[in-house]
């Protein structure tokens, strides 16, 4: 890569948002310059006042190739990614077929994603009750971590782990230093979820015949499901001392615990989605099963608690829990919130969400980079990303956050264009992307097909 040299008045650098220009070669910012500098025989370019920013970094995707690329894939899934300004994603281990539950998983999925990236990306394992015995290959293949669910995942090859499992996993875990991800979701009587309908629970709490209704949908997965869950987390982190990492919080119910999980100096760290945080459970529609995940999505009072532990460190970063799926899957037809898959297509709009309800309620610049550029970065251990500094790779975000477009279907890079966002209006236009100094997406045109990184966390499979 040739040495280029880009400017603006507003990036933001670990000390602040600042006039700067920035000198990029062999895919690294070589150097970082206050002011406006224009050296003889150094391209230039300035982007004027739209700001330039770490590119973003997104710690959950599903993108279910190899085995289910109807749903998603890698094109799809890399080129939403870099239109939405994602420079690198880590993918779990389901929904692909197989399952990354195995080092020999990892290849196959390795293997598919070859030639299809146009942002970086890096990987999940997973913990099941049958792969205890895979567990040191495949975290000695270079996997970020290893991902659990304590309910039903929806997908039958990936099945949940009860406490027993956890406590011949984590001295696994605990020998590589590994982090633990878990979907914190403890059904109350019942550890079976069948097309999404918990079973066998008290009389009480069996869902109601009007399966269309959101408001049933939500009373089916109770914020004390995710409570108890992560209870039991951060319990088996202090005995084990383990990294322990919550994803997808979804209850305001949560907070102290993980609060006082960290007050303590445990090694629990955890995200939210912009999904959490845009929506609100009393806006959505029966039948709108383009809203539907699990953990659902809670009402007003109760996000806003999670933008308040966003800003006080409680939740660590934003990250999209992408999980698309085809239409006829999610239910549209017949708007039947118990039968439709559960999950949100989202990885596109990462960025101008996230930003349209922080900038509403105070956040800065500064703020938007160190939830979803350092502290995910931070979280991967990904010491050359997250950051605009010398040695750092150039992955960058240009965008003009003061300007607003509408979601579009034409504009949708995702496989399948069914997502909560259609429609809304969101702030923070794109003007490009560059991954690893390689221009991938410009003014909302795809620009390079030069393939972006395999990331792994340890390098033997490279």
């Amino acid at each position: 890569m040739k040495t280029v040299a880009i400017h603006s008045t507003r990036v933001v650098t670990p000390t602040g948002v600042v006039e700067t220009t920035l000198i990029l070669a062999d895919g690294k910012i070589q150097d970082v310059l206050p002011g406006r500098v224009e050296r003889e025989g150094i391209p230039f370019e300035s982007f004027g006042d739209n700001v330039i920013m770490p590119g973003v970094i997104d710690a959950h995707v599903h993108i279910n190739e190899p085995g289910r690329t109807e749903w998603e894939g890698f094109e799809s899934a890399t080129k939403a990614a870099a239109a939405g300004g994602i420079t690198t994603l880590i993918e779990m281990p389901l929904n692909a077929s197989p399952v990354t539950t195995t080092a020999e998983a990892l290849r196959v999925k390795l293997e598919a994603a070859k030639g299809k990236l146009h942002v970086n990306v890096g990987f999940y394992g997973g913990v099941i009750p049958t792969n205890i015995d895979d567990l040191d290959g495949l975290l000695s293949a270079g996997v970020f971590g290893i991902k659990a669910f304590l309910t039903h995942s929806g997908i039958d090859e990936f099945p949940n782990v009860t406490e027993a499992d956890f406590r011949k996993a984590l001295p696994i875990l605990k020998k590589h230093d590994a982090k633990l991800l878990v979907h914190c979701e403890l059904v109350v009587g019942s550890s079976l979820l069948v097309d999404g309908l918990p079973t066998n629970l008290p009389n009480n709490q069996q869902p109601s015949p009007n399966n269309r209704s959101y408001v049933e949908y939500l009373a089916s997965r109770p914020a004390r499901w995710e409570t108890d869950a992560i209870a039991l987390m951060i319990r088996l982190s202090e005995e084990f001392d383990v990294h322990v990492h919550i994803v997808h919080v979804s209850t305001a119910e949560a907070l102290p615990l993980i609060r006082d999980a960290k007050k303590r100096g445990l090694r629990i760290t955890a995200e939210t989605c912009p999904h959490y945080l845009v929506f609100c459970a009393e806006e959505i529609p029966d039948g709108a099963t383009e809203y539907k995940c699990a953990p659902p999505i809670r009402e007003r009072a109760n996000n806003e608690l999670l933008w308040e532990a966003l800003k006080d460190g409680t939740l660590d970063f934003v990250a999209t829990d992408h999980s698309p799926a085809p239409p006829d899957t999610k239910e549209q037809q017949s708007g039947d919130f118990m039968k439709a898959w559960g999950g949100i297509a989202g990885l596109q709009f990462l960025l101008p969400a996230f930003w349209t309800g922080a900038k509403e309620r105070g956040l800065s610049l500064l703020d938007v980079a160190r939830l979803l550029c350092e502290h995910p970065a931070q979280f991967l251990g990904l010491k050359q990303k997250g950051s605009i500094a010398p040695g750092c790779d150039a992955d960058l975000v240009i965008w003009d956050p003061e300007a607003s477009f509408v979601v579009k279907v034409e504009d949708i890079q995702h496989r399948h264009k069914l997502t909560p966002y259609l429609g809304l209006r969101l702030k923070g236009v794109l003007e490009q992307v560059q991954v690893q100094g390689v221009v991938q997406y410009d003014n909302g045109d795809e620009v390079s097909r030069q393939q972006a990184s395999i990331l792994m966390s340890t390098p033997w499979l490279h």
